[in-house]
């Protein structure tokens, strides 16, 4: 389904542009299965085609069986999915494999067998394709795109020809071309249950659990490298294939034992005692001082891309000191060599990669230099600690979710009634407010929006309830009055009523004892909570109580204000109470707090 003059993908009409290794319908995804090649290579050199071919049946066909048994994350996905129902198989450790066989991943020798095996792959998943469609019927969409997908089998099948047969094992070459007859001829006879069988994804977690020494189609990035990991430090990841190519290149034991330990201290094969010059593009890398030019992996994608249904998802690794104009030029090679996707990554580019080369310690020489870089980034973080500090003395707001819970509380204060509505963090926490008053103007309202505005604010920025409800009680301003709350009966002001309702509902039984705010509830109880009633123990037979001594005289508009300073309403007719000990009792009907 490729188009050739422009190298677009074309689907059922819809030209998709360039990009990632699964381009296909909108409102599709493919699941993915890769196979490790290294596996499949005996130890005297030769590739085992019938195993490979064992592996390529049963993972697609465990692929094909998911299709119809996975979940996907929309309606729209699951529909187009299971209506052409596109496969991803593909493979890793190509660039160990080459490794192995003594071939460069940069030349035409392992681009050929690259694509012999990449063609072996496809052409047999298609063949496995084609037999389950003889059974099971070809996907839902194919009736629509037989003519289309016909041709694109056969356009495959021909690129197999084009293979140097000089430079691959001939077994190999022949089961591929057979493959790929077998799927053109069963496709056209049964056509094909899968849309799309293979892509080249870049497998760069699960290569680690498959012991590969490379991911996808990748070189080895280094032969030793520094793996970040999410959860902090470092990991090293050493090649283990080195031993088997210096082997099968005809080193001695005793050699490969020497330019292992080399590695092993220098974290590079350049320079490694018994290592042949001719030797060493083998053992060449995406990075370090061994490397691959950025053109060849472009060769190596296009020698495989003929072969694979959808894209080839591969970094190209360029070296810091690359230009504008190189970067343009690899595009446009990319281009012409028919590629679907590209992406380029230059070396240290960022300030910190998850994967980079693992260096030789430094010597003692640049120690001193090592340790004067250390001491100015040390008197930097110290700075930068500073900084932080005076940050983090600063307030710091919490604002609550863009969906979050909140109550809405109606009142009435003498003739005037209103709404409060409290918003609430996740663990209930009040986070805001809202006030409404009948009536009101333009202007009270906004003074009232300025004032839960502020309120607001002061709640979101850490300022504790308890502070509000201490400032705000007991103010005396109009409208005051009788309430409609049985627990309030009284509110000297509308904040007053405000800011008691929020104690109630708030603030622990505790703080708001200390306070004065109880419920009528907790008002009617024998005591105040956590305090226990004193017992006064009676006089018998002769005993006399003395009398008590006379009580000080206190000037009488001084103990009015020692009596009615911050003192309650009574609940039940509104008037001021008096404090009786520990108590408050109302002088016009008697009402008392609960202890008196």
């Amino acid at each position: 389904m490729s188009e050739p003059r422009n190298r677009s993908y074309v689907v059922n009409g819809l030209v998709v542009r360039n990009c990632s290794e699964y381009m296909h319908l909108d409102n599709s995804a493919c699941n993915l299965a890769s196979l490790n090649l290294l596996r499949f290579l005996d130890d005297d050199g030769a590739f085992d085609v019938e195993a490979f071919q064992a592996a390529v049946q049963v993972v697609f066909t465990a692929q094909e069986i998911l299709v119809g048994n996975a979940d996907y994350p929309t309606k729209a996905i699951g529909e187009t999915s299971r209506r052409f129902r596109q496969l991803g198989l593909g493979y890793a450790n190509l660039g160990a494999l080459l490794m192995a066989q003594g071939l460069p991943y940069d030349s035409d020798e392992g681009r050929a067998w690259a694509a012999a095996i990449t063609a072996l792959m496809t052409g047999h998943a298609y063949e496995t394709s084609a037999r389950t469609a003889a059974r099971m019927g070809p996907f839902a969409g194919y009736s629509d795109n037989e003519e289309p997908m016909s041709r694109v089998l056969r356009m495959h099948r021909d690129e197999v020809a084009k293979i140097d047969e000089e430079l691959v094992p001939p077994e190999l070459l022949s089961a591929a071309q057979e493959a790929w007859d077998n799927a053109v001829a069963l496709g056209q006879k049964y056509g094909v249950r899968n849309s799309q069988a293979t892509v080249l994804a870049p497998t760069g977690t699960i290569g680690l659990m498959m012991d590969c020494d490379t991911t996808g189609i990748e070189p080895d990035l280094g032969l030793a490298k520094l793996k970040k990991l999410v959860g902090g430090g470092t990991m090293t990841i050493v090649n283990q294939t080195v031993p088997r190519a210096l082997a099968r290149l005809g080193y001695t034991v005793d050699q490969i034992n020497e330019i292992v330990a080399y590695i092993d201290e220098h974290k590079s094969i350049v320079g490694a005692p018994h290592l042949q010059a001719e030797h060493l593009p083998v053992f060449a890398c995406s990075m370090g001082d061994n490397t691959i030019h950025y053109p060849g992996h472009v060769k190596m994608m296009g020698a495989v891309q003929p072969f694979i249904s959808g894209a080839i998802s591969k970094t190209i690794n360029m070296p810091e000191d690359v230009t504008i104009d190189d970067v343009e030029q690899l595009h446009i090679d990319a281009w012409k060599l028919g590629l679907k996707a590209v992406a380029i990554y230059r070396d240290n580019c960022k300030v910190a990669q998850p994967l980079s080369t693992a260096k030789k310690e430094k010597d003692a020489a640049t120690t001193d230099d090592a340790t004067a870089t250390i001491d100015a980034a040390a008197e930097e973080l110290k700075s930068e600690v500073a900084r932080l500090e005076a940050m983090i003395r600063q307030p710091i707001r919490k604002k609550l979710g863009r969906t979050r819970n909140s109550k809405t509380l109606s009142f009435r204060v003498a003739d005037c009634h209103g709404y409060v509505t409290v918003g609430e963090y996740d663990d209930g926490r009040p986070g805001e407010i809202f006030l409404k008053v009948a009536k009101q103007g333009s202007t009270l309202a906004g003074i009232m929006d300025a004032f839960a505005i502020s309120v607001s604010h002061g709640l979101q920025y850490g300022v504790p309830l308890r502070a509000f409800v201490e400032m705000y009680t007991n103010m005396r301003f109009e409208p005051a009055g009788m309430t409609d709350d049985p627990d309030i009966r009284f509110a000297s002001s509308l904040v007053d009523y405000i800011f008691r309702r929020l104690a109630v509902q708030y603030l622990p039984q505790d703080e708001r004892a200390e306070l004065g705010i109880l419920t009528i509830e907790e008002r009617k109880q024998p005591t105040l909570p956590g305090v226990e009633e004193a017992t006064t123990p009676t006089s018998s037979g002769s005993e006399i109580v003395p009398d008590p001594a006379p009580a000080p005289v206190v000037e009488p508009a001084l103990a009015l204000e020692a009596t009615a300073k911050d003192a309650p309403y009574c609940y039940a007719c509104g008037n001021v109470m008096q404090r009786a000990g520990s108590c408050y009792v109302c002088s016009s009907c008697g009402t008392t707090s609960g202890c008196s």
